[in-house]
């Protein structure tokens, strides 16, 4: 007899006749379930000469259909006892809720009417805009966005799509008007972006009929697909500071371009990264600067390998006196795993971590949809669950080394540095 796990997650896939893609997945952990639907149509795809336009619509898309104002949305949700999440990355606004079993079909309804007839009020897009230019100002105090946005915009461009704020700067938030929301929609909202994934305690085949129910009659032309151009990795160490004397902590985000998610080699540089700066306290990282050398409030790195060749970031909390040997404590430990590669134990201690790790990241429903939703966007099959331990299990330590020999170059890093700091690190 097959036991659960070794049949894995098994979801159901389909297409609609309007070329939507709907996934379920039946779980009984709790009687409810969990709705992800996400649209292509994340911050990469702003007008280049409008950034911010995605995150707008992600904070107004929900305050009113043509058929629903706003108090009626809220006032169905509230009276079900969902709560509707609304979120905006690289390449995907995301609506998120949980509803009890019995109410699937009416609060699918009410996403779908969310997703393809969203008014724009022009009170609530005026509300949204004043909420949108603080959050704006409030990021541009904060010297940990600062470095985090600063260092993507000086390994990719202010222009490209990965390196643009995604919230936009106060002058194109403030020249988003109810049209540039609608034409974004128009653009970009259309079934053959749909993902739709469910997650509960429901037969697949019940789902899926109140899925096509609710969006099978949607009719748009498929988005246009834009070029995102790749961006190589800097044959030069650059620097850049932010003063922020007002603060009383140090940011360093430090960092490179790594490699895309469909790259072979991707098993080898997530278990690279776990060994650098994720595993246990912080990996090597927080290992050393942290624990060792008591010199940073926190230190991490992580990889987004993506659509194009994604940051592999280094990010740390100092005081001021700390910046410089901090900098020079990363640049010794990213040379040594590239010179040396990781121990044989590191590399048991992070594959076990890893693929540990999933079962938890799969307990909830909602941890379940954000998975498919990954996998679906990559293409990496209704099984890859269950081939996730094979892949990294089959890493050798050489592949690690060499993810690291070709890019942890602390020669070509890039380097910024907001906070209370004035200084030139090396």
């Amino acid at each position: 007899m097959t036991s659960a796990t070794e049949r894995g997650l098994a979801p159901v896939r389909v297409l609609l006749d309007n070329d939507a893609v709907v996934i379920a997945k039946q779980s009984q952990t709790t009687p409810a379930v969990t709705i992800h639907a996400a649209c292509a149509a994340g911050t990469v795809f702003d007008p280049p000469e409008l950034p911010g336009v995605a995150h707008f619509v992600s904070r107004t898309i929900d305050r009113g259909t043509l058929t629903r104002p706003a108090g009626a949305i809220a006032e169905e949700l509230d009276g079900r006892g969902v709560s509707l999440t609304v979120t905006v990355n690289r390449h995907a606004l995301s609506l998120v809720c949980t509803c009890l079993v019995e109410d699937l079909q009416a609060i699918l309804a009410l996403v779908a009417d969310i997703v393809m007839h969203p008014a724009f009020p022009p009170d609530e897009v005026d509300t949204r805009r004043g909420e949108i230019v603080t959050l704006i100002r409030q990021d541009e105090d904060n010297p940990a966005v600062m470095a985090s946005e600063g260092l993507l915009a000086d390994l990719y461009g202010s222009t490209h799509g990965y390196g643009r704020r995604p919230r936009g700067t106060v002058t194109s938030v403030g020249a988003i008007d109810r049209a540039a929301l609608e034409r974004f929609h128009v653009e970009r909202f259309a079934p053959a972006s749909l993902s739709l994934v469910m997650v509960g305690d429901v037969e697949p085949d019940a789902a899926i009929a109140a899925a096509a129910a609710a969006w099978s009659l949607w009719r748009a032309p498929r988005p246009s697909v834009p070029r995102l151009d790749a961006v190589s990795s800097s044959p030069v160490r650059r620097l850049r500071v932010i003063p922020m004397m007002n603060k009383a902590q140090v940011d360093i985000a430090y960092g490179f371009t790594s490699i895309r998610r469909a790259d072979p080699a991707y098993y080898a540089y997530w278990l690279m990264n776990n060994i650098l700066g994720q595993y246990s306290l912080g990996g090597r990282l927080g290992d050393s600067i942290r624990e060792r050398q008591g010199m940073a409030y926190y230190v991490f790195s992580a990889l987004d390998a993506n659509v194009i060749p994604g940051p592999l970031t280094i990010r740390a909390g100092v005081s001021p006196a700390h910046v410089e040997p901090a900098i020079a404590s990363i640049d010794e430990e990213l040379a040594r795993l590239a010179a040396d590669g990781p121990t044989d134990a590191e590399m048991a201690e992070s594959t076990q971590y890893l693929v540990g790790s999933m079962p938890r990241n799969l307990e909830t429903n909602t941890g379940i949809a954000s998975f498919l939703q990954t996998v679906e966007f990559f293409g990496l099959g209704l099984d890859y669950d269950l081939r996730v331990p094979a892949l990294l299990r089959g890493v050798s330590r050489d592949e690690v080394h060499e993810a690291a020999r070709r890019t942890l170059v602390p020669s070509g890093a890039t380097v910024v540095v907001a906070g209370p700091y004035a200084g030139h690190p090396a």
